[in-house]
């Protein structure tokens, strides 16, 4: 593979995971002076700021992660592991429309510890293949962990 190949792929997976994220951002961004402002949170809660930095540095090392296990050999070689990425970030898309656009707090938490389960099986198979890669999607699965936290305290107080 050139280095030009290289390059574009890189830079396609980036394109792939903020677009995920952009996607996902369409119900959010709407709903956090809306719907979500009149839900009772947490104390501990991070401010609303927080959120938006946090996620585009985990989109972005999920994006590398992804790149570094196509890189070697391909799509085709790298097909299970990426095919389980790609459901994981299907996933993550999905919980902002069913949080945020249905305003389901309890399917949301469904549906996240299904994402959870998701991230967990396409961080095992990044690590199989490169440990690197395994380690750019342990933050993700931690601030999963953490939203899960957050979102079963918003279930829960509302």
């Amino acid at each position: 593979m050139t280095p030009a190949a290289r390059g574009f792929g890189l830079v396609a997976f980036i394109a792939i995971c903020l677009g995920a994220g952009a996607v996902g951002g369409i119900v959010t961004g709407s709903e956090i002076e809306g719907w979500y402002r009149t839900l009772e949170k947490p104390s501990w809660q991070p401010p609303s700021w927080v959120f938006g930095p946090v996620w585009t540095t985990l989109y972005s090392m999920m994006a590398v992660a992804a790149w570094l296990i196509w890189k070697p050999a391909g799509l085709k070689a790298a097909a299970f592991p990426l095919g389980l990425f790609g459901v994981q970030l299907v996933l993550n898309v999905g919980w902002s429309w069913i949080f945020f656009g249905l305003h389901r707090p309890g399917w949301a938490l469904i549906e996240l510890v299904v994402l959870w389960v998701a991230i967990l099986l396409t961080t095992w198979a990044f690590f199989r293949r490169s440990w690197v890669a395994g380690w750019l999607m342990a933050p993700y699965l931690a601030w999963v962990s953490f939203a899960g936290v957050l979102n079963f305290a918003a279930w829960r107080l509302n």
